[in-house]
């Protein structure tokens, strides 16, 4: 090889660097589909594409997008921890977690691009999580920037709570059957919610005071049947 056709020294430094630091992007390799609520005003909905990777045993951390394509933005970040490590939060840390036993039980939350096996032990291990959501970007509203502060979002604890509609387009597109999905599940079990999660049932929406002049809707106790 001739001095011509080389590569020099330095692109290839750079070149190995750039392996390198894609590393702790790389490991977010496990996708999971789901839908999430804002605290206080469950009737504004949206999927959830999630992409998780596990920090240990009772700690996964998620990276939020607005979808699974290469348009996709950044709206936000997920921590979902094991029952065990729940049971040790203060009780006001506990109120802005959500559980996840509906939401697996359901089959609402799905992770498409692994064997139905390998899908199925992720849901037994996931059934008795906990997550603490914020949404960073509200993409559904202002596509341009992502305005004001993060909202704190929550999930769905029962039938009739989520859109249909919204449930009908994501199986769709991903060319799945959610009530298949609760059929093959129906073997995993799960403990009922910790007392402190899904605090939206039974007091007053949590949520962060407006950080912009921007208008946000007024939270209300949930009403919705």
């Amino acid at each position: 090889m001739t001095n011509k056709d080389s590569i020099p020294v330095e692109i290839s430094r750079v070149e190995t660097s750039a392996v390198a630091n894609q590393i702790p992007v790389k490991r977010f390799e496990t996708y999971l589909s789901g839908f999430h609520f804002y605290s206080g005003r469950r009737a504004e909905q949206r999927e959830v594409h999630r992409y998780c990777t596990a920090v240990h045993e009772d700690l996964r951390q998620c990276v939020l997008f607005d979808g699974n394509g290469k348009e996709a933005r950044l709206a936000g970040v997920e921590y979902i921890v094991s029952e065990r490590l729940f049971k040790t939060l203060p009780d006001d840390e506990k109120k802005l977690w959500h559980s996840y036993r509906y939401e697996v039980k359901s089959g609402q939350l799905v992770a498409p691009d692994l064997s139905p096996k390998a899908e199925h032990d992720l849901m037994a291990e996931l059934v008795s999580s906990y997550g603490k959501t914020w949404q960073t970007w509200q993409t559904e509203s202002d596509s341009t920037l992502p305005f004001g502060g993060p909202a704190l979002m929550m999930g769905f604890t029962r039938d009739g709570q989520l859109d249909p509609n919204l449930l009908q387009n994501r199986d769709n597109r991903l060319k799945i059957v959610t009530s298949e999905k609760q059929q093959m599940r129906s073997d995993i079990l799960g403990r009922s919610p910790v007392t402190g999660a899904d605090s939206w049932e039974n007091g007053p929406a949590i949520q962060l005071p407006a950080l912009t002049k921007r208008n946000e809707p007024q939270l209300q106790k949930d009403t919705l049947q």
